[in-house]
């Protein structure tokens, strides 16, 4: 009776306008992501310049934003338990605002690394918070697509990273580059100061009263609530025992470390050498002039963003295994066909086109598959006593193979040559597909309980989804 009382305390105030306003403020969190990934590309040229750096000072200047994620990706679970998830997504636009200043006003590269590291924290934190906020806000019906668009505001900001690089390569202005994300990161800041708080995390705190105004204000009926809120509660019982669990069960370590795996094989694609140094790459394929470069960037994040709607539409459809294959069997090609062009030689305006279009394929490759089904796999195939712990350990993972990658590229390029790089690089994407073919496990349709049955009855990892 207490809930029939309480329905008359608080009328119902459900509005559809109201749940994707909400949605697409937290999905804001991936657009200021993209754009940190993507405003570096075209800045580095004219930093190394101004700033007269080497390529290991330049290595570092990409990759302290990585490290930065990976502090923020450890302390982001704490946060979102303690302060909450709106709280952490404010703390995080607070970081991305500083952060981005603290670029543009730069004096020196030891100030501009220690930048790049405070909005690295940011991404950490947003990176684990907002699809967390986003899944438990989001209507049953749509929360798949609700994540996904995450994932797509990723690639959004990335495209207009490089379409603001190219506006400000005319006058080499590389602060105004790093320092309009301020912009959106203030916006970003406004406008989670309006969002509810978590009704799950509410239900944590034992505080159901808030979360049964919350979710009426975000779900169409007081039938759904009520239903909402006992299924919350009856989650609630089973405790995360994340570390206990990785000490005494096998089958879990077996999870984790499959996670682990999954994201290493996501970071050795080579993606984010393409992302972080994609000027560089058109520079080496035979486009010299600093604004030809710019453009094809451009082209590479708008391919990267179209070719993530693949993933949106038919990952459900198709199953991850075969996506996956199919992505690493594009990215093996595209990367194959580049090295081969620049063993023979680019010499001629066509075959500049054909390496582009190489890297297009290879972007393409990567987006419809390792980008967003590797995340995935990640959140389905670990235990519930377990999730969150897996999935802070893979996100954790993500972060240091990334700065890896990114710390190392242009080594690889100056000790072992170009052709060479990008040959390692496409032997690696063929390997990715035996490693599919023998360890991933399809777990399209499959429902979560069966998949944590199979793998703590000890069934190999390949299994796990049947």
């Amino acid at each position: 009776m207490a809930s029939v009382s309480h329905s008359h305390a608080t009328p119902h105030t459900y509005s559809r306008t109201r749940v994707w306003v909400t949605s697409a403020m937290a999905a804001l969190a991936g657009l200021l992501f993209g754009l940190d990934i993507g405003v570096i590309a075209g800045a580095l040229p004219f930093i190394a310049k101004d700033f007269h750096v080497d390529d290991h000072t330049q290595e570092w200047i990409v990759s302290s934003m990585m490290v930065g994620a990976a502090i923020g990706a450890l302390v982001a679970g704490w946060l979102s338990f303690h302060l909450g998830r709106k709280y952490s997504l404010l703390l995080g636009a607070a970081l991305f605002i500083a952060g981005s200043l603290l670029c543009a006003y730069a004096p020196n590269t030891e100030l501009l690394i220690g930048a790049r590291l405070i909005l690295g924290v940011a991404v950490g934190i947003a990176t684990f918070t907002a699809p967390l906020y986003l899944s438990e806000v989001a209507p049953g019906h749509v929360r798949g697509a609700m994540v996904s668009t995450y994932q797509l505001m990723i690639t959004v900001g990335i495209l207009v990273a490089f379409l603001s690089d190219t506006a400000f390569s005319a006058s080499g202005s590389w602060r105004w580059m790093l320092g309009v994300v301020s912009i959106p990161a203030v916006l970003f800041l406004l406008g989670v100061l309006t969002l509810p708080r978590s009704p799950r995390w509410l239900m944590m705190k034992g505080r159901n009263d808030e979360a049964r105004v919350v979710l009426r204000m975000l779900r169409p009926d007081d039938k759904t609530v009520e239903q909402e809120m006992k299924d919350i509660s009856k989650q609630l019982e089973v405790k995360d025992e994340g570390f206990s669990l990785l000490r005494r069960s096998g089958n879990f370590r077996r999870s984790v470390m499959m996670g682990i795996a999954l994201q290493v094989v996501q970071q050795l694609t080579g993606i984010n050498v393409v992302m972080y140094y994609a000027p560089r790459i058109f520079g080496i394929a035979g486009y010299s002039g600093h604004t030809a470069q710019l453009w094809g960037t451009v082209i590479v994040g708008a391919v990267n963003v179209l070719a993530t709607f693949i993933a949106i539409l038919f990952v459900d459809r198709w199953g991850r295994r075969p996506i996956l294959i199919s992505g690493f069997s594009v990215m093996t090609v595209g990367m194959g066909a580049l090295a081969w062009l620049l063993q023979a030689g680019i010499k001629t305006p066509t075959e500049q086109v054909i390496a582009v279009a190489m890297l297009l394929i290879f972007i393409a490759g990567f987006a419809m598959s390792a980008g967003p089904v590797i995340w995935i796999l990640c959140s389905e195939i670990q235990p519930i006593k377990g999730r969150d712990f897996g999935i802070a350990v893979s996100t954790f993972t993500n972060w240091v193979a990334n700065t890896v990658v990114g710390a190392t590229f242009l080594t690889l390029l100056n000790s072992l040559g170009h052709a060479q790089t990008f040959w390692l690089y496409a032997a690696l994407n063929a390997l990715f597909i035996f490693f599919t073919l023998y360890f991933v496990p399809e777990t399209s349709d499959v429902p979560l309980e069966r998949i944590e049955e199979n793998l703590m009855s000890g069934k190999s990892l390949r299994q796990i989804g049947r």
